[in-house]
């Protein structure tokens, strides 16, 4: 594939391509040995058929808002962007500073030629720009300085919802693009105060990132644009995200994001309660029984799946949170003891059920798998923390019960026994002030 000429060439036809199919959702580099068994497919199939542009059958191809590029066209595809890209982007930006210029006494004519030649020029960065991303997802310069100037400039809502569209066929076969994903963050910020259905929206894009997870493994740029969308979330969407995302934890529970994006949630329910109006807001009591289904659920999932550390650290969270609602539920105003027997007797049920947990999971059988190994030494590292988090009778209770030596032998194991002599001297300090 020689030269300039070619190079344009197929920069002309794909951007024809794009103009025509405004809907695409999908776009992969494919070898071209592929394109034939793509057309057999596709020429199998009832509802459409493959669509090319002229003379390019080799290099294109797009079927049920489908696209492919051949990985041939890629490198002069990409030199034939970027050279347009810039050239028009500097054109752009001379046609702006001169368009600032532009006073009363400039000429009509000469101000409907100049916001013409204008209009052009900023078509053509949009479309070389847009060429530019699909190939090189991060390149900072087509997103922020030129996409984001001129939808800015124009504050249209189609544009904006464009941008969802572009970003979403970026992400299609670059995911963890970084770039992408906070273009995309931009979008729903600009239209967030615009728009009537933000709800709807917002309730597409969570599950446009469930969709990218669950092809994309330890996603964590997906994960984290998921936990960012929870602040626009209603409260019935955050709680019935909370509900959704249970199979998913299920099916993936070594992945500690989705259970970093159920804490986001459950933070996010502790501000909606903190902010009680509406016509769904909920009571403390329901909030405080909720909290506690979702440590009998973490429960069940650590009983299930031995060793996996995500749901230990998840413990860690809904613990501390239970301990610090529970401690603020017994102060006054004044953060005065209030000593309420309902709330006493809710802490030791607590440690007990706690204790019952370390107990069963401590328990390595004689023919054991490493998986019980590694629970043994999750559960005893998460006793040593708890010991520090609980109120103080809690160390001593666990230094004097028959699981601490199986503690000790576990912990040992991790090259942590500093956390054992952190408990004898928290304990020490305890019976001296008694």
């Amino acid at each position: 594939m020689d030269g300039t000429v070619n190079s344009f060439n197929l920069l002309s036809q794909l951007e024809a391509i794009l103009d025509s199919h405004p809907c695409l959702d999908e776009l992969g580099f494919i070898h071209p040995s592929q394109f034939a068994a793509l057309d057999e497919e596709a020429n199998g199939s009832p509802i459409s058929k493959p669509s090319h542009s002229s003379n390019a059958d080799t290099y294109f191809w797009s079927n049920e808002h489908k696209l492919g590029i051949s990985t041939l066209a890629l490198f002069p595809l990409y030199g034939a962007a970027k050279d347009a890209f810039m050239d028009s982007f500097r054109r752009y930006k001379m046609l702006l500073d001169s368009h600032g210029q532009i006073n009363e006494s400039t000429n009509v004519n000469t101000l409907k030629f100049s916001q013409s030649h204008l209009d052009i020029v900023e078509s053509e960065v949009m479309r070389h720009s847009r060429v530019l991303v699909l190939l090189s997802s991060d390149f900072g310069t087509a997103w922020n300085s030129s996409r984001k100037l001129v939808i800015l400039r124009k504050q249209q809502f189609p544009l904006f919802m464009d941008e969802l569209l572009l970003s979403t066929l970026v992400l299609s076969c670059a995911s963890k693009s970084e770039r992408a994903w906070s273009h995309r963050r931009w979008v729903i910020k600009m239209i967030a105060d615009k728009c009537a259905n933000l709800q709807e929206i917002v309730e597409r894009e969570s599950g446009f990132v469930k969709t990218i997870a669950e092809n994309s493994k330890m996603n964590y740029r997906a994960w984290n644009h998921r936990c960012w969308l929870v602040s626009y979330m209603s409260h019935a969407q955050v709680i019935l995200e909370l509900q959704n995302s249970r199979e998913w934890t299920v099916l993936h529970v070594a992945d500690n994001s989705c259970l970093h994006y159920r804490t986001r949630l459950l933070l996010q329910m502790v501000e909606n309660l903190k902010d009680n109006h509406g016509p769904d807001a909920f009571s403390g009591a329901e909030f405080h029984q909720m909290w506690k289904e979702e440590l009998h659920w973490n429960e069940l999932l650590i009983r299930r799946y031995f060793g996996r550390e995500a749901l230990w650290l998840h413990r860690r969270f809904l613990s501390l949170f239970l301990m610090k609602h529970l401690a603020s539920s017994n102060q006054d105003i004044n953060g005065r003891s209030l000593c309420k027997s309902s709330e006493i007797d809710d802490i030791f049920m607590f440690i007990n059920a706690e204790l019952k947990l370390l107990d069963h999971c401590t328990i390595i059988p004689d023919k054991a798998f490493e998986d019980y190994e590694a629970q043994a030494v999750h559960s005893a590292s998460y006793a040593m923390w708890l010991a520090k988090q609980m109120p103080m009778p809690f160390g001593i209770e666990l230094r004097n019960s028959s699981l601490y030596g199986t503690l000790e032998t576990s912990i040992k194991k991790t090259g942590k026994s500093f956390l054992l002599d952190s408990l004898a001297e928290n304990c020490i300090s305890i019976q001296s002030l008694n």
